[in-house]
């Protein structure tokens, strides 16, 4: 799920930048607006920590490998907060250990942050479509779709970015094969970060539920 650098051409990389600028924006708007916007720094430190870790080991899944991306874990537990961790996380990967580029960082960050925002979002929608939002079969139900729905739409994004944009010279068919095969490697990992995100929702929620509780 990261882009290295070369693959994309400067005018989508640039607009990657903008989309991810607006979005972070947004973001620290929202996180600026709360009662404490720097209570929550922490619990971003930690899981921009677990991101970096578990995005950067890679599984194989013939005929391609993919790594996890806990995103939609990352913006269920973060809220606001995840789109700036994701960033950081994401630069850290490019500049450490080569996953991604810098010229792609708009981009990939743009791909797992918003999803991330969205999961936030649908996790939270529990409280308006269901009596009991914080019953344990509501949580395991809210958090498999967070995480599932974080991992599908960043793999999605990734499909369409790479295929619309696949370099002159390469041989097109091939290629397109490869990214079609790699994004469909993606739907096991849907099923597996939505079943771990909804175990570790509900245990959470037992231990500590103010984690899942961003400050107002």
């Amino acid at each position: 799920m990261h882009i290295p650098d070369g693959i994309l051409p400067a005018p989508v990389a640039v607009g990657g930048y903008a989309i991810t600028g607006l979005a972070t924006w947004y973001s620290l708007r929202k996180i600026s607006q709360r009662k404490d916007p720097t209570q929550d720094i922490p619990k971003a430190a930690l899981m921009t920590a677990a991101f970096f870790v578990a995005s950067s080991v890679s599984i194989p899944v013939p005929p391609a490998s993919i790594h996890f991306i806990l995103n939609g874990l990352v913006g269920v537990v973060l809220g606001y907060y995840a789109f700036p961790a994701l960033i950081v996380g994401l630069f850290l990967q490019a500049v450490m250990i080569g996953h991604g580029g810098l010229t792609t960082l708009g981009v990939n960050a743009a791909m797992v942050g918003i999803p991330a925002l969205l999961a936030y979002h649908l996790f939270q929608l529990r409280y308006r479509l269901v009596r009991s939002p914080n019953a344990r079969w509501v949580l395991g139900l809210f958090g498999f779709l967070a995480g599932a729905i974080g991992v599908g739409l960043a793999a999605a994004t990734l499909y369409v970015v790479v295929i619309t944009n696949i370099p002159s010279g390469f041989d097109v068919a091939t290629e397109r094969a490869a990214i079609t095969g790699l994004t469909l490697a993606h739907l096991p990992l849907m099923v597996i970060e939505g079943v771990f995100t909804a175990m570790l929702v509900i245990f959470l929620w037992r231990v500590k539920p103010n984690l899942l509780e961003p400050q107002r």
